[in-house]
């Protein structure tokens, strides 16, 4: 079977520093260009193009092969790709000056590079050295943490489309040797260009990272280096079965809040399309519940012309989503409400009730309690509706799921993720009918009740 007219393997394998790989020759930019240049050519639905493990021949790379001819290409730089598509994919010739001819030779090099690798490993295993994978996950902080303190910087916009190592110093007021230092590794981690002493902001750096864009998600970021410092304090957090040094929302200064919400109105942004695609009608009503930025009851209300909705939140988060409000034109038909979701009263006479994101901060007994308040907030028939992380029943899945319960456990006094079980329970108890679970793309799903 022949699905595509070509079909293209480009071998994407990393392997560890100092080892001969794909990756380390330049693979990611011949992947790039290759799939620009197929586009570009209106080639899409005749070449498939697939990444894969090594073919073998690392010290050779970047390789591909292409199929059904089973071509094999080795050396395939990023400024080789525009003649291969044009020559091969779009004409059918093959552009020989890269490919291997010698089919006995190549075989024999592939067998003796594997039989090499192979021998490395049980020498390795037998030694007792620890697993390239684990050592991965175990250094996985570095790079983290040095991303991190370059947003924490603004790193890249100072950075920008050309500055030195010193010009940066002096921008963002830091020792030069040390600015140098975090500038080299982040130029390592694929993060910038250096070329002659002269650092910049690679095309995604430059557009999620900097000032100016209009895809610049740092504001938000800024939230991700808050919780770093958070779970440093892992190990004291699991000795005590609760956050060690921890704060009410209402207690922390505007950076820690602006940022939060800059995060989580990202995030709902993004997510709200398809809860209000998958809730459907929300009726004339809606109560939103720790509704942070907004975003969920802008969505709801552009959904619907005659919705009426409220966003019940802390007074340090409400000009916040006022903000939003405003800039959305919704200011007659979205208000907001300040109160504590876990004591205030919520109100009465709702057809909606939305808590996403918020149960994960709560206890058992906490969330138990807002069930049966946002029961009695609804008219009859109305719907609640609770977006979050919903763990499988032995709760060891998702694992984006299990490791939020982590973060729950370093930030919170008692938050956590749930089961499915767990929330059909509560909601039960709470009164609520047609309990059921909606699932959508990503990290969470949804649990919606009758009343």
């Amino acid at each position: 079977m022949e699905p595509f007219r070509y079909h293209v393997f480009i071998c994407d394998q990393k392997k560890p520093e100092g080892v001969p790989c794909c990756p380390a020759r330049g693979s990611a930019a011949t992947i790039e260009v290759m799939r620009e240049e197929v586009a570009k050519r209106g080639l899409l639905d005749e070449v498939q193009i697939t990444t894969c493990g090594s073919l073998g021949v690392c010290e050779r790379g970047p390789n591909l092969v292409v199929y059904p001819e089973g071509v094999w290409y080795s050396g395939v730089r990023a400024e080789d790709v525009p003649e291969l598509v044009e020559s091969h994919f779009a004409q059918g010739r093959v552009v020989e000056r890269l490919v291997n001819r010698d089919e006995a030779g190549l075989r024999a090099e592939v067998l003796s590079n594997r039989a090499k690798f192979m021998a490395a490993q049980r020498a390795k295993d037998a030694a007792g050295v620890l697993p390239d994978d684990l050592n991965q996950t175990l250094r996985a902080y570095m790079e983290s943490r040095a991303l991190l303190t370059a947003l924490e910087f603004d790193v890249f916009t100072a950075v920008g489309s050309g500055a030195t190592a010193a010009e940066v110093a002096q921008k963002i007021s830091t020792h030069p040797r040390a600015t140098e230092m975090l500038l080299n590794a982040l130029v390592a981690m694929g993060m910038l260009v250096k070329q002659q002493g002269v650092f910049r902001d690679t095309a995604a750096t430059g557009r999620f990272f900097a000032e100016g864009s209009k895809d610049n998600a740092r504001p938000g970021l800024i939230h991700i280096a808050n919780i770093w410092h958070r779970w440093s304090n892992l190990t004291d957090c699991v000795r005590a079965g609760t956050a060690v040094g921890h704060e009410e929302m209402a207690e922390r200064g505007q950076d820690w809040t602006e940022p939060f919400i800059a995060a989580m109105h990202r995030n709902a942004a993004e997510r709200a399309p398809l809860v209000v695609q998958a809730v459907g009608a929300a009726g004339d009503r809606l109560l939103d519940v720790g509704g942070g930025s907004g975003a969920y009851s802008i969505a709801f209300a552009r959904a619907n012309a005659t919705l009426h909705a409220t966003v019940l939140d802390l007074p340090t988060v409400l000009p916040i989503a006022q903000g939003h409000i405003d800039a959305a034109g919704l200011a007659g038909r979205v208000e907001t409400r300040a109160g504590d979701l876990r004591r205030d009263p919520l109100g009465k006479g709702f057809t909606l009730v939305l808590a996403s994101a918020i149960c994960h901060m709560l206890s058992p007994e906490e969330n138990q309690n807002l069930f049966r308040r946002c029961f009695e907030a609804l008219d009859p028939n109305g719907r609640l509706v609770m977006q979050d992380f919903i763990l499988e029943a032995d709760k060891t899945a998702p694992k984006q799921a299990a490791l939020f319960a982590l973060n729950m456990l370093v930030g919170t006094p008692a938050g956590s993720t749930y089961s499915y079980e767990e929330y059909t329970a509560w909601m039960n108890e709470a009164g609520f009918k047609e309990v059921r679970q909606i699932r959508l793309p990503g990290p969470s799903s949804l649990m919606v009740g009758v009343k």
